[in-house]
């Protein structure tokens, strides 16, 4: 479990490292045309990634492509770190982002193959929310650091470190356990290849909302994604082995899981992103004590994890602290939607704090439960399924908000009136809390979601771990 908590700490890390170093990465690269491709090139690459080796794990065994990922993604943080020019670093980041996927969507499958019983799973995750929560929360204070006195390179080979520790004790440590076999397996690859499409003209499509709206090429990418969602169903209901079991999307707790993982990073990441640019245009904070201020989040998120190791497998109807989970977070976004340039700055930490908590309340349980219902030879790609969806609300929630925020600054700058320019701060702001309000909407409805899932259980399992062996 050690091995895969500095796993989940490596991609987080990267994420928020590497953020705060983008206005440094540029300048010095001269490729300010390339910035958006820097951090969303590997976004691209891991939502296309994440499911699809979910489901290799499944038939191959996880442990090489545990080791494959943070091999890849080790070699990939070199390569962006030693970067000549801004194209390089855009490839580095591509495979940067394989590795990503290939780790979310395999290691993060191996904690049920360690503990067959929820009890225990549910007892081990805080390790992964912990340091989940170490990284998000150091991330944006050591990028900013490292970046201004050792340079943007360096937030990078910071990687290099962590990637080999994880390695040595995932190859030490990890036991490989056999999955179908090589021999009975038949890898779909034009199931592979129309998944990919589909993630990938979702994403590119989502990407240019907040600049394009829905124009035309946001259209094409949408028409796009709608037609290889087609061609996928239609081939994966005809495949032996499909890369996407649709019979999954036949349980309806399994599809309101799924809809609950996308509404928890809809918020969560809307908050993460937007929340500093709030502080910073409400309150006058400088960037890095906007970031500070974020900080509430991933701690309580951290926090809130152990918390539910301690109570959910007592309760006799799990899925009640999940509910508990979405409140808060709904509590958390309307406290946001408060913030003005006369609030307490109490107010700000309080919300950060609540969604935190519900945060920690909820992702764990979520990939628990999942699990349970799907069984044991598809942990892989229903562990897949779950982290992809998060990450699709995740872009869905930026990309609400950044579409409220530029448009609200195009009709400021449209108008000739020069009292009208001076309201740019307030449009931005009064922009942000259209958008935290459309958390609170969206929170509302997660919760009604979770009071219709029926007979999710933690049951005990009779397997026994292969730790014990």
């Amino acid at each position: 479990m050690l091995g895969i908590g500095l796993v989940n700490m490596l991609v987080a890390l990267d994420q928020t490292v590497v953020s705060t170093a983008l206005p440094s990465i540029v300048a010095d690269l001269k490729g300010a045309e390339y910035y958006a491709w820097i951090a969303s090139v590997y976004l691209l690459a891991s939502v296309v990634s994440v499911p699809i080796f979910g489901r290799l794990g499944d038939y191959f065994g996880r442990k090489g492509f545990v080791i494959a990922s943070i091999t890849t993604f080790t070699l990939a943080s070199a390569l962006c770190g030693l970067a000549p020019n801004v194209e390089t670093l855009v490839f580095a980041r591509a495979l940067q982002g394989v590795g990503g996927g290939m780790m979310v969507g395999t290691a993060f499958a191996s904690i049920p193959d360690l503990f067959p019983d929820p009890h225990a799973r549910v007892r081990w995750q805080v390790v992964m929310a912990g340091s989940y929560g170490i990284a998000t929360a150091a991330g944006p204070f050591l990028g900013g650091f490292l970046s201004s006195t050792y340079g943007w390179r360096s937030t990078f080979l910071v990687n290099l470190p962590v990637g080999l520790a994880g390695l040595y004790i995932v190859i030490r440590y990890l036991p490989r356990i056999a999955h179908g076999g090589k021999a009975r397996a038949k890898i779909d690859w034009l199931g592979a290849a129309f998944l990919s499409v589909l993630l990938a003209s979702l994403q590119m499509g989502i990407e240019r909302l907040p600049t394009n709206g829905f124009g035309v090429s946001t259209l094409r990418f949408c028409a796009i994604a709608i037609g290889s969602c087609i061609a996928l169903y239609a081939w994966e209901k005809r495949h032996a082995q499909p890369i996407l079991p649709i019979d999954l999307f036949a349980d309806r707790n399994l599809v309101l899981l799924f809809l609950l993982s996308f509404a928890a990073g809809f918020a969560m990441f809307s908050m993460l992103f937007f929340m500093p640019l709030l502080l910073q245009t409400g309150f006058g904070m400088t960037p890095q004590a906007a970031g500070l201020a974020v900080t509430p989040l991933p701690v309580c998120l951290a926090l809130g994890s152990m918390v539910n190791t301690r109570i959910v497998t007592r309760l006799r109807v799990p899925m009640s602290i999940v509910t508990l989970g979405y409140a808060l977070i709904g509590a958390g976004c309307f406290g946001a939607t408060l913030l003005g340039g006369t609030s307490p700055h109490l107010l700000g930490a309080v919300s950060m704090a609540a969604a935190g908590v519900g945060l920690g309340f909820i992702l764990n349980n979520l990939n628990v439960f999942s699990q349970e219902l799907s069984g044991r030879t598809r942990f892989g790609i229903i562990t897949g399924l779950i982290q992809s969806t998060r990450m699709v609300g995740g872009m869905l929630g930026t990309a609400t908000i950044g579409t409220l925020v530029a448009r609200s600054l195009a009709r400021v700058v449209a108008d000739p009136n020069h009292a009208a320019l001076e309201q740019g701060q307030s449009a931005v702001v009064h922009a942000i809390h259209m958008g935290f309000s459309i958390d609170v909407v969206v929170m509302c409805g997660a919760v009604y979601c979770t009071r219709r899932l029926v007979g999710v259980r933690l049951r005990r399992s009779s397997v026994q771990s292969p730790l014990a062996e």
